[in-house]
Parts: C-alpha cells; sequence; structure tokens
C-alpha cells in the first residue's frame, strides 16, 4: 500500500453498504406509507413487506416502527454542532446559526424530506420523539455559541436564549413547509424566519 493509499479514506465493505441500503430504504418506506395513510393505521409488516425484507429483519435494524423515523434524525445535533463550529467567529450569531442549519436544507428538494416531516409534524408521538432530541441539540449548540463568545453557559443564560430562538425559528419553517407541502423551498422559509428574530440571537 502506497503512502497516498493510505491517506484515502476507507471504503465502506459491502456488508457495511448494504446495511445502509436497507437502513435507508426501510425510512423511506415508512415515509411515504405513514404519509398516505398515518403513523397508527401503518404496521411493521406492512413496512417490511414493502421494503422486502422479513419481519425479523426489520427489528434487526429498528426496535419500533417509531424509531424508524425517530433515529433517521438522531444524527443531525452533530452535524449541526460541526458547521456551526466551522463558522467564522467574526460572524453575527444570527448568521452563524443561520447556515448551520442548512443541515436540514438538501438541493434539490428530495420530495422523501417533504413527506418525513410531514409524519413527524402530524404524529403526536413522534413529534415528541422529536423535541426530546431538540432539546440535547440545543444544550449542545448554546455550549458551541458560548465557546464562539468566550462565556459560560451554566451561569450567562443568554446562549441558550439564543439558540431556542433559532429552533424556534426553524420550527416555524419547517410548519410553514409541511403545510406547503414544500411549494416554496425550506431555505427560503428559514430566510426569512431568520431574518425576523435576528436581533433575539445576536445578545452577544
Amino acid at each position: 500500500m502506497t503512502h497516498a493509499d493510505a491517506d484515502q479514506p476507507r471504503r465502506p465493505g459491502l456488508a457495511e453498504r448494504k446495511r445502509r441500503l436497507v437502513h435507508e430504504e426501510l425510512v423511506d418506506v415508512a415515509a411515504s406509507l405513514m404519509a398516505e395513510c398515518s403513523f397508527e393505521e401503518t404496521t411493521v409488516e406492512q413496512i417490511a413487506a414493502a421494503a422486502g425484507v422479513s419481519r425479523r429483519t426489520f427489528f434487526r435494524y429498528f426496535a419500533s416502527k417509531e424509531d424508524v423515523l425517530v433515529q433517521s434524525i438522531a444524527h443531525i445535533g452533530a452535524k449541526l454542532d460541526a458547521h456551526l463550529a466551522a463558522r467564522s467567529p467574526a460572524e453575527k450569531p444570527s448568521v452563524a446559526l443561520r447556515r448551520a442549519f442548512d443541515v436540514f436544507v438538501r438541493h434539490p428538494t428530495d420530495p422523501k424530506d417533504v413527506r418525513l416531516a410531514t409524519v413527524i409534524v402530524r404524529t403526536p408521538a413522534l413529534m415528541g420523539r422529536y423535541l426530546e432530541w431538540q432539546i440535547q441539540w440545543r444544550h449542545q449548540v448554546a455550549a458551541v455559541i458560548a465557546g464562539r463568545a468566550g462565556v459560560d453557559p451554566a451561569v450567562d443564560p443568554r446562549p441558550l436564549l439564543m439558540v431556542s430562538v433559532a429552533f424556534a425559528a426553524f420550527d416555524s419553517a419547517m410548519n410553514r413547509w409541511v403545510a406547503g407541502q414544500g411549494a416554496v423551498p425550506l431555505e427560503a422559509l428559514l430566510d426569512e424566519a431568520f431574518t425576523l428574530v435576528a436581533p433575539a440571537m445576536d445578545l452577544i
């Protein structure tokens, strides 16, 4: 192996690539079925059959039908932190936070994203799980904001307050996006919402 080869990122093996494909297919199928019917009416058996796998295989990937959709957003917090940390310290917090929320935006918009968001927003059980994740994300992102400003988030309330406003703006934009079934790009709705609340995110 050459030095150049050693510097190349390791390509996932066949088994890992297959596992990712099955995981993604289960998420896509679940979102589609739940958007057409409802979360309550969609069964694990229906999801597995539509994805072409057995019920037993389904449970090797997910503990429940709820986890199919909830786990699909679990990684967002880490990506949000990384995007924010990579922004220039010279940027206003409102600008840095807005750009960090681009982790929720895909170009071009994938119709599956609209279906997934629709199911989560309109299903109380899933929305509850999403909000649990969001509480964790708020504290993580607030720690990044505090680090950028050189303040202690344990005693200074401003970082968490700023991030809470940012998530309120995101939730407003996402609800409008879902209501319009993606007719207006999420990015445009985020721009509008963040512009309206920018002063409340520039407290430091």
